[in-house]
């Protein structure tokens, strides 16, 4: 569970985890020693010092504090592959609790029916408002366009086997867009669908300039038909200027006057934009292939707290 000034909503947050984990172990549906583990993405408020408490108290906790904030895709990835030699499967949830927990036991009985991965897929947006209803669905409709295989209204709340996460940890781009890399590594898949409640405190941590850099991670990060397209508006761009020149040649051989000067000017400033959106395409994937060049590291783990105590915490479970 990636977190990032949650501090308004953690503690209702960690009393229902608590109340599913007891219920799910109840029922034999996971073991004993499950935990519930908390990544702070570099929180400025009292996230950290809530989950520190949250683990002395109660050992199914634990908790795992990024040095500074990272984005909540590598949060993810941080808890991920911290853990993913001690679980047999992990469930990726958002701290403010919007996605259904009941659907947890849903995800459990797929997987063990042979599932490696099961995502938890919305089946309406009511919950959001409009403007962000439109733009995601036209996204994932983008996505699909291009050759990605995101599931449509699945974000990130989804199970993922050991298996499943020994697989994703190959894939080290450090602009992660992990809705788009699990589709690709090709296990067996299922679907829940759940509906999305509303954030019970706190504020959304995805504002519209994260929603477009998430966006534009999935976009050139999984496809390279937007340089594809730049190739095809060239083509388009090099035909049209062509039958501009026949058209004032013959014009002029027929007598009459060229071409209005507002055409010229409008022309000039047409091809101008997309000259210039071109090369900003471009240098997106510039860019990015820098940055993965460097081969810096995604995130850097500050602490640990609450991890590598099951013996224990077993014990005091059943008790």
């Amino acid at each position: 569970m990636p977190c990032y000034n949650e501090e308004a909503v953690l503690l209702e947050t960690a009393r229902k985890l608590s109340q599913k984990m007891k219920t799910l172990t109840g029922e034999g549906m996971i073991a004993k020693d499950g935990r519930v583990v908390f990544v702070d993405d570099g929180s400025r408020d009292a996230t950290w010092e809530i989950i520190s408490r949250l683990t002395k108290q109660d050992c199914i906790f634990a908790g795992i504090k990024l040095s500074k904030n990272r984005g909540h895709q590598n949060a993810l990835m941080a808890g991920l592959m911290t853990i993913r030699h001690d679980a047999d499967m992990v469930i990726c949830v958002d701290a403010d609790l919007q996605d259904d927990l009941d659907a947890i036991d849903l995800m459990i009985d797929e997987h063990n029916n042979g599932s490696d991965i099961v995502y938890g897929v919305r089946r309406t947006r009511r919950t959001d408002g409009f403007f962000k209803r439109v733009t995601a669905e036209g996204y994932y409709k983008l996505l699909r366009s291009y050759g990605c295989d995101a599931v449509f209204n699945h974000a990130d709340f989804r199970l993922m086997s050991s298996r499943e996460i020994a697989a994703l940890s190959e894939y080290r781009e450090q602009r992660l867009f992990i809705r788009g890399l699990v589709p690709l590594l090709g296990y067996k898949s299922s679907i829940v669908h759940y509906e999305r409640g509303v954030r019970e405190a706190g504020r959304s941590k995805y504002p519209l300039k994260r929603m477009l850099s998430l966006a534009f991670d999935g976009l050139f990060g999984l496809s390279l038909r937007p340089l594809r397209a730049v190739t095809a508006v060239g083509a388009v761009m090099l035909f049209l200027a062509g039958a501009l020149l026949v058209y004032m040649i013959a014009t002029a051989f027929m007598g009459r006057s060229m071409l209005d000067w507002k055409i010229i000017v409008f022309s000039i400033w047409a091809v101008g934009g997309i000259i210039t959106l071109s090369i900003g395409i471009v240098g997106e994937y510039v860019g990015r292939t820098y940055i993965e060049a460097k081969g810096r590291p995604r995130y850097n783990v500050e602490e640990t707290k609450g991890l590598g105590r099951s013996a224990d915490c077993e014990l005091e479970i059943r008790n």
